[in-house]
């Protein structure tokens, strides 16, 4: 045995993980990419895109307590999907093209299955982006995590002509809200769900209740978290949209006004999108008021898109031909002195 396996990390782990992923990370490769696995650092050619005054926008995410729920259930193939999504939906309502994706996973022990089931998460969610996988890190600490614990990061980079970008003063008083639909949690709240369910309450991940259908609670909160690339890059190549809003931690109250400027304010209608079965049962089950479940939940909404009214039914042929549900939620108005960004009717 190697003095390095003795202190616990195994290289040879390494290597088989590599052999196990190369298929993924191939199939994820898009135009303008340069070089394969085993580079210092991943490789993108900007040339190959014909944009004429080029903004990069990054972001980088993790899943944040997502991860309990997964290592909890032992499911793993999924999670890399949430990781993906994070990051690429906050470029694209910069009004950007994600373009690539780096992975970080942080282990106790590298077990090359688990470690490729994580992957293949990550490569499924990066084909559902069209963005190429062009590097990662898979770090064995041993006195940093349990042998069955990991964390989970990643980082991606896309793209937009600078007259497209959008900023919050694109949106204007009179704009149409169009909201799409989350497929659940998402990667957000799960603090305040582990709380509610396994703290408060004694449920247990295979527990059925009725109103999921069958499903457990395990499948449910692991629904990975929507990736709405495909959806919006058309409506942003047909410069329709004013503005983007992604529903993430702090939920509408705290993300919708990212969106736009402080002399505007967004007004809701409550009731003309379904809220899910998920919702429902924390608010239930915790005892939750509705500020308490729109500060910390998406609520049915992973991303809000705000369009002139000249826009709008072009807006809605392009998300139709898309296939994408999506609900008229409201419109943006002059802000009211001393009102909130949002007002709910």
């Amino acid at each position: 045995m190697s003095r390095y396996r003795d202190a616990g990390v195994d290289v040879n782990a390494g290597y088989e993980l590599v052999t196990r992923i190369k298929n993924e990370v191939a199939s994820t490769k898009q135009p303008g990419v340069l070089g394969g696995l085993g580079s210092f650092g991943g490789l993108f050619d900007l040339g190959e895109l014909n944009i004429k005054h080029p903004i990069l926008v990054s972001g980088t995410d993790g899943v944040g307590t997502k991860l309990l729920i997964a290592q909890g259930a032992d499911k793993h193939e999924t999670i890399g999907i949430d990781c993906v999504a994070m990051c690429v939906n906050d470029i694209v309502a910069q009004g950007a093209k994600p373009l690539f994706f780096l992975d970080y996973i942080a282990t106790g022990h590298n077990n090359p299955e688990k470690m490729a089931a994580i992957v293949k998460g990550i490569a499924s969610g990066c084909r559902q982006a069209k963005v190429a996988l062009i590097g990662g890190e898979t770090a064995e600490m041993p006195d940093m995590y349990s042998p069955e614990e990991y964390d989970l990061a990643g980082y991606s980079t896309g793209v937009v002509e600078k007259s497209q970008l959008l900023t919050n003063e694109k949106p204007q008083a009179g704009d149409i809200l169009i909201g799409l639909p989350s497929s659940g949690l998402h990667s957000n709240g799960f603090s305040l769900v582990r709380q509610i369910l396994f703290k408060d309450n004694d449920f247990e991940l295979s527990d059925k209740p009725a109103m999921f259908n069958g499903m457990s609670l395990g499948e449910v909160l692991l629904e990975p978290t929507r990736i709405y690339v495909k959806s919006l890059l058309p409506l942003l190549e047909a410069a329709i949209v004013n503005g983007i809003s992604h529903i993430t931690g702090g939920g509408l109250i705290e993300n919708l006004p990212r969106m736009f400027n402080e002399r505007l304010q967004a007004q809701i209608r409550r009731d003309s999108w379904p809220i899910l079965p998920i919702f429902e049962y924390l608010k239930e089950q915790g005892n939750l008021s509705d500020e308490d479940c729109f500060e910390a939940f998406n609520m049915g909404l992973g991303m809000i898109v705000a369009v002139s009214p000249a826009n709008l039914e072009k807006a809605k042929s392009i998300l139709a031909s898309e296939k994408e549900k999506f609900y008229i939620i409201g419109e943006l108005a002059a802000r009211p002195d001393n009102s909130e960004k949002i007002s709910f009717k």
